[in-house]
């Protein structure tokens, strides 16, 4: 057990190397021999940075509040995890997808590391520099200094959720356009929703 634990970690520290470095490869590697045991390291990630957003969110030391907090956050984002899974792979089907199911979902859980990433930053921000920011110079600078952050971590995002779809599901740049433009206006609806019950403003997808 402990074995696996370490060899699951050691390929972990080397595809999010891999991703920012090489996602080309990475993703393939990923997608082809990935396992399981690996978002075991994201899923600690998340929760680390779910227990430092409650205590962002909560604003004081309520131990019920931050539980609550804790729980509805890991709760949503494990929820909203599968049901993209499950969606791209239906999608995928409909357009004759050929991948396996263990690639897409082991690939698509190393995504979630650029939203953590930018949901991390945010978080971190906030405490250091907390909104209303100034229009001075410092100010207008620091807003295009984080508009270039979040602009580069979206096509991270984008270049990993691409290479996903290629390798998990084996489409041509056709099909994946086809894939998404079922899923988007379904995950457009879904983020909608999870804005409305006040879980995530910004979809943690």
């Amino acid at each position: 057990m402990e074995t696996s634990l370490i060899v699951a970690l050691v390929d972990f520290g080397s595809n999010v190397v891999g991703l920012v470095t090489r996602p080309y490869e990475t993703c393939r590697r990923i997608v082809d021999h990935g396992g399981f045991g690996e978002l075991i390291y994201v899923a600690i990630l998340l929760a680390m940075y779910f227990v430092f957003a409650s205590l962002v969110k909560v604003a004081s030391f309520r131990p019920f509040l931050l539980s609550r907090q804790f729980i509805v956050l890991s709760a949503a984002t494990g929820v909203t995890y599968l049901f993209a899974v499950a969606l791209f792979w239906t999608a995928g089907k409909l357009v004759g997808a050929e991948g396996k199911l263990k690639g897409l979902a082991v690939s698509w859980g190393y995504s979630l590391l650029a939203t953590l990433t930018w949901f991390l930053a945010t978080s971190i921000l906030y405490v250091i520099l907390p909104p209303p920011r100034t229009t001075s110079t410092a100010g207008i600078l620091f807003s295009i200094l984080f508009l270039i952050f979040s602009v580069t971590l979206f096509f991270w995002k984008a270049t990993i959720a691409y290479l996903t779809l290629r390798f998990g599901l084996r489409l041509n740049l056709g099909k994946i356009f086809v894939v998404l433009a079922l899923t988007l206006p379904v995950l457009g609806l879904y983020s909608f929703g999870m804005y409305r019950l006040g879980i995530f403003r910004v979809p943690f997808l």
